[in-house]
């Protein structure tokens, strides 16, 4: 064998083993188990007003309105 075949041979081989690796990495995470017991944190809605529907005329609000004059 010259030289050139052997190296072609050895780049194969390590293309193939990154490869290999790869689906082997990506299978090890598709099958990781959930954990389990750890609740997940739900995100708390800020309480909703008695009047008014939660509209408020805010300084950037104000300030929007002044940008729409014509």
């Amino acid at each position: 064998m010259s030289q050139s075949q052997t190296t072609k041979l050895g780049r194969r081989q390590v293309i193939a083993g990154a490869g290999a690796a790869g689906a082997l990495a990506a299978a090890a995470v598709a099958l990781k188990p959930a954990a389990q017991g750890v609740p997940t944190p739900e995100p708390t809605a800020p309480p909703k007003p008695d009047e008014g529907g939660g509209y408020r005329v805010t300084a950037h609000v104000l300030r929007y309105y002044q940008t729409t004059k014509v």
